[in-house]
């Protein structure tokens, strides 16, 4: 064990400047047996700290390894678990509980009285010691190895005294005047011995001479004492004389502090006075003002508005602790509370009368607007009351009252003012709008509009198509109607002045909200701040609201205010601006249109200049019913499209709906263009397009007299036209479907009609495929009876030249009849059948080599001549 404790000390304590006191090998209680030591170990250096330290051999075994330490502070317990028998289990409790099972008792004894003599010396904290026996707590461990470590290092470590500086510089010195004091240490120590002998007796000596002056120096001493007995006696007297200077002193001081006290109080009470005096006081001008001030010149307003600020500059003012309770104050705040109320009586009256005033002024200027579609400006009126929004925030401040029974007085008059003005200036822009509905002889049309439905007989459809077809009509021309008007009743020069009148009554609406707005928010002193009620107080000092009855807040802002009055003043606005559409909308729908970007563009206007506006927020539900209209409009268009009905004798050409379809589109491009609600034109465009899809195929489907290709055909060739035209972004995917179902369809047709002016060549041919299909060779098909070389003969001779070119006059002449001029598909449609029937040709001429080979059999006519009969054929008709 001392070898281990040695290389212990060595190897890990040493590098570490600690000292191992008491070492025990010991295992984990209950675990398999995996020996490490536990070691007591103190620093070398000051303060000195104790650590439980658990060491442990390295898993090659070569050396030892620090695993985990303790601080012996941190011990609350040493169970020993048997004080009377031998037993090598023990528990350490530092933050949880350690159980080991030392490898003899012995050791484990010596360590647990290292522990507990560390634990005496070093902690202040005593650690609890359980079934520990007190002999070995009182007593020194046995003589031996243990004890050794335990004991007698402690103890050398307590007798040793470190050497100061100066010290060690004597021994030094000491040392190298004598040669021998290393090698022989014993001599040295007599030579000291000796010397320290010889310094004693001399001081014996030295002690001994000087009892003479030891003598002198007594004497002395008792001669200074008798000196401070008379300083003593000397300083009691300064300090008699000192105590009456004391007391006098203390009365003039007193005797100043009550003359400063008074000055104090005078110069206080001259503050008050002041105070009150400059703060209390209003001048005999501003009274005459306040009482008999002329309301209604500037030079009166003004000296009105300097008076009423002083008066409340007075009561405001905040009086100091007693203020209250002086009979010149209570004066004061009485004249003070009857001027306000004489001068709030005086301006509310004089503002009543104003309004009426202004109001008979303004009334009489509403004839001059009658016949014009403008709306009387109230600038004058605005500038006038203007003069008066100081003494109206004044009597906001002061008599609540009395400011808000003039707000409501001015709602009130306002609302009549506006409600004639607005109801005048609608019925003038209804007359001019109505008058866009009149035809060449003055008389006005149903107001149905393109509501109608599309109910005209055969011919007017006819009609309709030949007129949307031959003459392609531009912007300047009126959107085909799909109703019981024809496309001539509605020009767009009407709806061109719809635009314009829509655009002036929108135009006259936002100045006069924005001017009204305006005015009530800076006449009224309404920002954007909460308020308090009437009745309520001013918070308190430190920002929270007074308690009691006064506490309850307003809720809404003053911003708030002002759209209520805006709401009451102009409550008429948006009902009859509803009215005006819906005479729009009845005139024609397509008057949507135009009232979608035009109410856009000014609801996006009127939000930049302020989101929460009266104007922004009347014309934001306008425009709800507005974009309600032109939805319905789209749906009403996709209904009359859905109730069409094409004539049995007649042929359809160009549908009315794809023709209206296209002259909606040109006419929506040019308002549309630059809008902001773009993207409801797009939408629109893609329920208009795929119900002409629809409608389309519904009615090639129930044509009888026109084939159902054709239909197709003519009506998706006029799609794709008008969509290459127009160039719109979002049906590109439509303008290729269109294109895709016309080239299909006329490929269609072109196949199905060639087969008749060659039918029988055409029959016989397609029996020798079906043989050929069945799995007869084909140089054996000329085998079979019904396809022979002869009949093969006979049939080609039924088709000479003569009679093909006949068959295909015949074919042209059908196909004419088929197609409507309109589209001019007639030489598109011829080349295809050309291009088909030579195809058709060498096919027949493959088959004929393939099936009847060395036959020599040929077709009475030849591809150069096909081609001479297509092209008379074409000129000639």
């Amino acid at each position: 064990m001392t070898a281990i404790k040695h290389a212990l000390q060595r190897d890990i304590f040493t590098p570490n400047d600690e000292r191992l006191l008491s070492i025990v090998n010991v295992c984990k209680a209950g675990k398999k047996k995996r020996n490490c030591f536990l070691c007591a170990t103190v620093t070398t250096e000051r303060p000195v700290q104790v650590r439980v330290v658990k060491v442990k051999k390295s898993d090659k075994g070569d050396f030892y390894k620090r695993q985990m330490a303790w601080e012996l502070r941190d011990l609350a317990e040493v169970d020993a678990k048997d004080a009377s028998k031998e037993n090598p289990e023990f528990d350490l409790h530092f933050e949880k509980v350690y159980r080991w099972v030392a490898s003899s008792t012995a050791e484990k004894n010596s360590f647990i009285s290292c522990i507990w003599k560390l634990n005496q010396r070093y902690l202040r904290k005593k650690v609890e010691f359980v079934n520990v026996s007190s002999q070995l707590l009182e007593e020194s461990v046995p003589s031996g190895e243990s004890q050794s470590v335990a004991g007698g290092d402690e103890d050398a470590l307590d007798d040793y005294q470190e050497l100061n500086a100066r010290e060690e510089q004597d021994i030094e010195g000491m040392m190298e005047v004598c040669e021998y004091a290393i090698s022989n240490a014993e001599a040295f120590a007599e030579k000291l011995s000796r010397e320290l002998q010889v310094l004693d007796g001399a001081n014996i000596h030295s002690i001994m001479a000087s009892e003479k002056q030891v003598n002198i120096l007594m004497q002395l001493l008792d001669e200074a004492l008798s000196e401070v007995d008379t300083i003593e006696g000397k300083m009691s007297s300064y300090e008699e004389m000192l105590q009456s200077v004391k007391e006098q002193m203390d009365q003039i001081s007193q005797s100043n502090r009550l003359i400063q006290i008074s000055n104090t109080n005078n110069s206080k009470l001259l503050d008050e006075i002041q105070f009150l005096v400059n703060y209390m006081d209003l001048s005999k001008g501003h009274i005459r003002a306040l009482q008999e001030g002329d309301l209604s010149s500037s030079k009166g307003i003004e000296a009105c508005i300097n008076a009423s600020e002083a008066l409340l500059q007075c009561m405001n003012v905040a009086l100091r602790p007693g203020h209250e309770k002086l009979m010149a104050v209570k004066q004061q705040q009485h004249l003070f509370t009857e001027l306000r109320d004489t001068f709030a009586r005086r301006l509310t009256n004089h503002l009543n009368n104003v309004f009426v005033h202004q109001g008979h002024d303004q009334s009489s200027m509403l004839s001059q607007h009658m016949a014009e579609l403008t709306l009387p400006k109230h600038n004058p009126l605005h500038r006038d009351l203007l003069r008066y929004a100081k003494l109206m925030e004044w009597l906001k401040n002061t008599q609540r009252e009395k400011y808000e029974g003039l707000s409501r007085t001015y709602v009130d008059y306002m609302t009549r003012l506006y409600e004639r003005e607005i109801k005048d200036f609608f019925e003038v822009a209804k007359i001019k709008m109505a008058g866009t509905a009149k035809d060449g002889k003055g008389n006005k049309f149903g107001l149905h509009g393109s509501s109608g439905k599309l109910t005209g007989s055969t011919s007017s459809l006819n009609k309709l198509a030949v007129q949307g077809s031959s003459s392609r009509r531009s912007q300047s021309s009126s959107l085909l109607d799909m109703g019981n008007m024809s496309a001539s009743d509605l020009d767009v020069a009407d709806r061109t002045k719809f635009d314009k009148i829509f655009e002036q009554v929108l135009s006259e609406l936002e100045p006069l909200c924005l001017a009204e707005q305006d005015f009530i928010s800076k006449f009224f002193k309404l920002q954007q701040h909460p308020t308090l009620v009437q009745g309520e107080v001013e918070e308190s000092d430190g920002g929270q609201p007074p308690p009691g009855e006064y506490r309850h807040f307003i809720q809404s802002t003053e911003k708030d205010m002002v759209r209520l009055m805006m709401n009451k003043v102009f409550q008429s606005i948006e009902t009859e601006l509803n009215s005006l559409i819906a005479l729009g909308d009845k005139i024609d729908s397509f008057n949507s249109l135009y009232m979608l970007v035009k109410m856009s563009h000014h609801v996006w206007t009127a939000e930049n200049v302020d989101p929460a506006s009266y104007l922004s927020t009347t014309l934001g539900n306008v425009l709800v019913t507005v974009k309600r209209n032109f939805d319905k409009c789209i749906s009403g268009q996709i209904r009359q499209m859905e109730e069409v009905k094409i004539s049995k004798k007649s042929k359809v050409g160009i549908l009315p709906f794809v023709a209206g379809f296209e002259e909606f589109a040109e006419l929506a491009e040019t308002i549309f263009r630059n809008a902001e609600r773009r993207g409801d034109l797009d939408k629109a465009y893609v329920k208009l397009i795929r119900a002409v899809f629809m409608n389309v195929e519904k009615v090639a489907n129930e044509s009888q007299k026109t084939p159902r290709d054709v239909v197709m055909m003519e009506n998706f060739h006029h799609i794709f036209s008008t969509l290459s035209h127009l160039k719109i972004s979002c049906l590109e995917t439509e303008r290729r479907e269109a294109k895709h179902k016309y080239t299909d369809h006329l490929r269609s047709y072109v196949i199905n009609s060639l087969g008749q002016p060659l039918e029988k060549l055409n029959h016989f041919f397609e029996g020798v495929e079906a043989r050929v299909a069945q799995g007869v060779r084909e140089d054996e098909v000329s085998y079979q009876l019904a396809f022979n070389k002869q009949e093969l003969r006979k049939v080609i001779k039924e088709y000479p030249g003569k009679e093909v070119k006949k068959g295909l006059d015949n074919l042209y002449k059908k196909v004419d009849k088929h197609l409507c001029e309109e589209e001019s598909l007639l030489q598109v449609v011829w080349h295809s059948m050309q291009d088909e029937f030579i195809g058709q040709y060498k096919h027949f001429e493959g088959l004929i080599g393939r099936c009847y080979p060395g036959s020599e059999i040929t077709m009475e006519f030849t591809i150069g001549d096909m081609l001479e009969y297509f092209s008379s054929i074409a000129q000639s008709h």
